[in-house]
């Protein structure tokens, strides 16, 4: 039975009311989190308002709430159409359609989908033996309930409860979301062909989800995620080697320049975005590893220091010399000529007025 929420949201989206309905259905999904309907029809609500990162999220959402929920399937695909992912709006219809072979619209849409995957490509769709029924009612998706909803108090923006940050390389995008101490079975991640889905529902905090559509495509199966002690690091696959000037798109952005893989070094670094002064990383490096070098030690730190030197700047023969003579001797000969010390075992030699005693296990 539905709920007074989900009648009234039904009642706002059928009035054309889409950001009421969508609020609605929010205050229905967290009286009952596990109706895969209500994600179902959120996601409706989020396609009228362009939220479509959102609307496959909440169709992904239903979908694993409700396997055998054919429309959830519909939803997934109308959003990945507009966001023209058609290969992932192409496999939500084909599983769309086999729950529900006599809706008209899943052969429809997936001729389109073919085309537009073929114009993309430059190959010519598939014929299909299926002929689409043009006079077919489609199958109402709300509750004809007409009526005025009462009055609701829409709930202002949430801030999101995990910063982010990400960098980049030729061929991946890494994603950084700082959330600490989060079991791994609490994170949900989903990848579209440019759309990223976060989602962490940990025990005693906020949910916290971030939709964002990507600045480029990426390749879904080659993309993973870790949930580490301090932080949720997401790799992206780039389907492109191209920059990204930002993490999320945006019609603004400017045009993208394809990277030259081959011209960047190993001693290159990525970027990272960040509101704080730039710094020459590098230059700091420099400046660490002088000092490191001027430093002035004394007593066993400038001993070992002074050995550690010597071991760096020796030849391979020179330092087996080193480390043979240095544990035969129980630490009381160290020798840098391998001729020498290869051919015997090398004896141990305490300072004057010490005696070398040998401890029997």
């Amino acid at each position: 039975m539905a709920s007074a929420l989900e009648t009234k949201a039904k009642e706002a989206f059928i009035d054309d009311h889409f950001e009421l309905a969508l609020d609605l259905y929010s205050q229905a999904i967290e009286q009952n989190p596990k109706q895969a309907e209500l994600y179902a029809d959120r996601a409706q609500a989020n396609i009228k308002l362009n939220n479509l990162p959102e609307a496959v999220a909440d169709a992904n959402k239903a979908i694993e709430l409700d396997p055998s929920m054919s429309k959830a399937y519909l939803r997934k695909a109308n959003a990945c159409m507009k966001l023209e992912e058609y290969q992932t709006a192409k496999a939500a219809l084909d599983a769309g359609a086999a729950l529900a072979p006599v809706d008209s619209r899943f052969p429809k849409l997936i001729k389109e989908c073919e085309e537009r995957i073929a114009e993309e490509t430059g190959e010519l769709p598939m014929q299909t033996s299926e002929k689409v029924t043009t006079n077919v009612v489609p199958v109402k998706e709300v509750s004809s309930h007409k009526g005025v909803p009462d009055p609701v108090t829409v709930a202002a923006p949430v801030k999101p409860s995990y910063r982010h940050e990400f960098y980049q390389k030729p061929e991946e995008v890494v994603v950084t979301i700082f959330a600490k101490g989060i079991p791994r079975e609490c994170v949900k991640v989903d990848y579209g062909e440019q759309i990223l889905s976060v989602a962490i529902d940990a025990p005693g905090k906020d949910a916290y989800h971030f939709l964002p559509r990507l600045f480029g495509k990426i390749i879904p199966d080659r993309c993973r995620h870790d949930v580490l002690s301090t932080k949720i690091e997401i790799r992206l696959a780039k389907a492109e080697p191209i920059h990204w000037t930002s993490l999320e798109y945006s019609r603004e952005a400017a045009v993208p320049q394809r990277v030259n893989v081959s011209s960047v070094t190993a001693n290159q670094r990525p970027a990272y975005p960040s509101s704080k002064p730039k710094r020459d990383w590098d230059k700091i490096e420099a400046q660490v590893k002088k000092e490191e070098k001027d430093e002035q030690l004394d007593g066993d730190a400038a001993l070992n220091k002074f050995f550690r030197d010597i071991y760096q700047d020796a030849d391979e023969d020179a330092r087996r010399a080193m480390q043979k003579s240095f544990v035969e001797s129980n630490g009381t000969v160290l020798s840098t000529n391998w001729k020498e010390v290869g051919v015997k075992k090398v004896e141990g030699s305490p300072p004057d007025g010490m005696e070398l005693k040998k401890w029997e296990y």
